[in-house]
């Protein structure tokens, strides 16, 4: 068994990604209820998708700030903090009155989702160095992803009996803190940078970190960009194919989790294959593919192996673009770049909609599916030619990483 696992930190780390990338959507399952719910407002129709996205955007916004403040002050405590916040907005859609109070919740929550976020990937790389560091990655979007499976398969069973009780879903931050509490502890300062001190050499960072570290902040918020189109878009498109039951939702959403949690866990061992080119690319490749059978499909069991091919390919990339930005930097900025990746992952989030929400105006959701599948390609071809380019010494002290 990997040491990693008979590591409580690892576990502490591991449960707080759970509420991290995907809690925005786990109330998918709910969109056509609560639009139902709240027909009499007739802004409901947008003000729900919003519900989805509208956390990314504070959460693009703050999450910069979030990361210089850990670096600053100190991960454990606003990792606690964050974890409150999101409990407390997370919960609120139970029992407010209106549409545009739950939205108004959602952005707070996106608040929470910040400092988790930021917070839980800088003491990743404070407690873990090297090899070991990548792999953390890995099993933490394994975490995402296996939270998001049950998050959104129970959902869609709550969904069914009233679209108010998947926001109960939030309160599992509530339970975790006690164990949060007692596991994580703050790193000295002075051994930030990972608690293996053969991690000391990376002290200044690599030889041109900054733009390795804008490429893959780049390349993970356009991933997302084009990657939230499924829990934004899909429940629509699987009620025009007449699969209307909230509970086909979760399955198809489920699909996806799992494969991507299968593919994080085997990324770290994928990686040293593949390499850091060829890792996120056939991530792209397969994230092309499974919009591609979303697009053609048309009964639930396509549907699903789309959703997996998807979810599979974002576990190639996604642990692949943060273990990289965070590999090459300097320990006193950790923090920062923690939160310029999650910034653009949630501003992917936030502006999908609308880049895809004119697209099915235009071309109908199999049209916008076939869109999709091409963005990926194309972004497959471009991350192939900017990393082929860099310089050789950034690739060689990177391989393996």
């Amino acid at each position: 068994m990997d040491h990693l696992l008979r590591d409580a930190r690892s576990w502490g780390l591991m449960l707080a990604a759970t509420l991290t990338i995907m809690s925005n959507a786990t109330i998918t399952p709910a969109l056509p209820g609560l639009e139902a719910q709240f027909a009499g407002n007739p802004l409901a129709p947008m003000l729900t998708r919003l519900l989805i996205t509208a956390p990314s955007l504070l959460v693009a916004v703050v999450a910069p700030f979030a990361g210089v403040l850990t670096d600053r002050l100190g991960r454990r405590r606003p990792l606690l903090g964050g974890m409150l916040i999101y409990g407390i907005a997370g919960t609120a859609g139970l029992y407010l009155a209106t549409l545009e109070q739950i939205l108004a919740s959602r952005l707070i929550l996106g608040l929470g989702v910040a400092v988790i976020m930021t917070a839980q990937s800088a003491l990743a790389s404070d407690y873990f160095a090297g090899p070991a560091r990548g792999r953390l990655m890995g099993y933490q979007m394994a975490a995402t992803n296996v939270g998001g499976l049950i998050f959104v398969t129970s959902a869609g069973v709550l969904a069914a009996s009233d679209p108010r009780l998947p926001f109960a879903i939030y309160g599992l931050s509530f339970l975790l803190l006690p164990f949060l509490w007692r596991v994580l502890y703050e790193p000295e300062p002075l051994h930030r940078g990972g608690v293996d001190h053969g991690d000391a050499r990376m002290a200044d960072g690599e030889p041109g970190w900054q733009v390795t570290v804008a490429v893959m902040t780049v390349s993970a918020g356009l991933t997302f960009v084009i990657f939230y189109a499924v829990p934004t878009q899909l429940p629509y498109h699987l009620q025009g194919l007449g699969l209307t039951d909230p509970q086909n939702a979760g399955a198809v959403m489920g699909s996806m989790m799992f494969a991507a949690a299968v593919m994080s866990v085997v990324s770290g061992w994928v990686r040293s294959w593949l390499g850091r080119i060829g890792t996120p690319v056939s991530g792209y490749l397969a994230m092309a593919a499974g919009f591609a059978a979303l697009a053609w499909g048309e009964v639930l069991g396509t549907e699903m192996v789309g959703t997996a091919l998807i979810g599979a390919g974002l576990g190639l990339c996604m642990p692949t673009f943060i273990t990289t930005a965070l590999n090459v930097t300097p320990a006193r900025s950790r923090g920062l770049v923690a939160g310029l990746i999650t910034s653009a992952i949630f501003f992917g989030q936030f502006l999908s909609p609308l880049a895809s929400t004119p697209l099915v105006a235009h071309l109908g959701y199999s049209g916008a599916f076939r869109a999709g599948a091409v963005g990926f390609v194309v972004l497959a071809v471009a991350l192939f030619v900017i990393l082929r380019r860099q310089r050789p010494q950034a690739h060689s002290s990177l391989r393996g990483k």
